[in-house]
């Protein structure tokens, strides 16, 4: 039973609040629970999460929206129990003597919502890691896609679950300058640049270099391998624009194995008209163009075997709407993968083509196709940007050296209440 002492003399209280508890606050929560005197918690839906002087509390799954409830509502009503049940979590803490001095918060699934009436003495920190519209980023990227009125409704009520909490918000917090730019001019003044950041000791190119496949062979550095990554195999993530280029490449680089590694539930959009997976629909619009035997899918593997797999790969290829950038781009950068990556705005943002990586028009299969067959025909030519690439990690996004002492630097000016005189926008 968690129990705190109303007289109590803690240097700070901290509240961290996540769906996915702890996210994107892994590495700041325990350092703020580190300092003498401190006492945090973190909230979330998972269970079983255990973080050095956190004390995680888990609150309910929300039920999702009714089957009456208008289309367009529907992540609003699964947002609004959430945040209920967040607000139920709240108000237990505090009769139990919890009194945050700043609450660190994720607020796009409804958490936010109702913060400032159960704390009100609070600071808020709100992660804002992305604001919809009907151009400019995911939605109408694809132009096969025509967004309808009805689509573009729906879209734009899709920030309302974070609304009620970037207009209480003290200050914001986005990973990349892209993700910034989302947001309206109203809020963006009040948000810093600050990348969560990635643990470059881990995210190295020294290390296992060698991995077992599906089938049982053992691929290591040195062979022929070319690697897609991503939560989930999914267009957002410019899979079917990997999986359509496929066949210029195998054919032209008959020793080229090809890993690809993700989940096939659905993602961040939505599944082909038939209900299966994208990798059952492109396998059967593929057919036999695809060489099968050289294709491995490995589902999601831990992540040191994803580590491995980035020390192995001679091109990795890295797609992605105009969306969140995922972390996964910037280890293989780590582990000195040579990336080629989509020319979009996230993408962007860490690459410059020719310098640290590849970058290529998202919808242009021959284009990447050509650039994979030259990677892999040429590896020796690619040394220097595979350098380049681990040093964009070392010099803007290494945790320990950047990153997190930035997170604490804004955790500190917004809890002194002097975020506004502290802006900090990472290069």
């Amino acid at each position: 039973m968690v129990c705190f002492s109303s007289g109590c003399d803690c240097l700070v209280q901290a509240l961290f609040i996540h769906q996915n508890f702890p996210g994107q606050y892994r590495h700041l929560a325990p350092v703020i629970a580190a300092r003498p005197g401190a006492r945090v918690v973190g909230l979330g839906e998972r269970e079983n999460i255990s973080l050095p002087g956190v004390t995680h509390i888990r609150y309910p799954e929300p039920q999702g929206a009714g089957d009456k409830t208008h289309h367009y509502l529907r992540s609003m009503e699964a947002s609004i129990r959430r945040a209920q049940n967040v607000a139920r979590a709240m108000v237990d803490l505090r009769s139990k003597g919890f009194r945050p001095d700043i609450i660190c918060c994720h607020p796009g699934w409804g958490e936010g919502m109702f913060l400032p009436d159960i704390f009100p003495r609070a600071k808020l920190l709100q992660y804002c890691e992305f604001h919809f519209t009907t151009a400019g980023g995911d939605v109408g990227f694809n132009p096969a896609h025509k967004v309808e009125l009805d689509e573009a409704a729906r879209t734009r009520l899709l920030n309302l679950p974070q609304t009620p909490a970037l207009e209480a918000m003290d200050w914001g917090v986005s990973p990349t300058h892209f993700q910034r730019g989302r947001y309206p001019e109203v809020f963006r003044h009040k948000i810093s640049v600050v990348h969560e950041g990635v643990n470059s000791e881990v995210a190295t190119p020294i290390g296992p270099h060698h991995l077992k496949l599906p089938n049982g062979n053992v691929i290591k550095r040195g062979d022929e391998v070319i690697t897609f990554v991503s939560r989930n195999l999914e267009p957002y993530r410019g899979f079917d624009v990997f999986m359509r280029a496929l066949p210029e490449i195998l054919a032209r680089r008959p020793q080229a194995q090809v890993v690809l590694v993700g989940g096939e539930a659905r993602g961040y959009g939505p599944k082909p008209a038939d209900g299966r997976s994208w990798r059952a629909h492109l396998l059967e619009e593929l057919g036999d163009k695809l060489d099968l035997t050289r294709l491995h899918f490995t589902g999601r593997i831990p992540h040191p075997a994803l580590l491995a797999l980035f020390r192995i790969s001679r091109a990795h290829v890295y797609l992605t709407y105009p969306y969140v950038l995922s972390w996964s781009m910037i280890e293989a950068m780590g582990c000195e993968a040579l990336v080629i990556g989509s020319a979009t705005p996230p993408v962007q943002e860490v690459i410059e083509h020719g310098v640290n990586g590849l970058l290529v028009p998202f919808y242009d299969t021959a284009a990447l196709a050509e650039t994979v067959v030259e990677a892999l025909a040429n590896p020796d030519r690619y040394a220097p940007i595979r350098k380049a690439a681990r040093r964009t990690l070392l010099e803007r996004y290494d945790l320990q050296s950047i990153c997190l002492p930035q997170q604490i630097k804004l955790f500190d000016a917004v809890l002194e209440g002097r975020a506004g005189d502290s802006v900090i926008l990472a290069a």
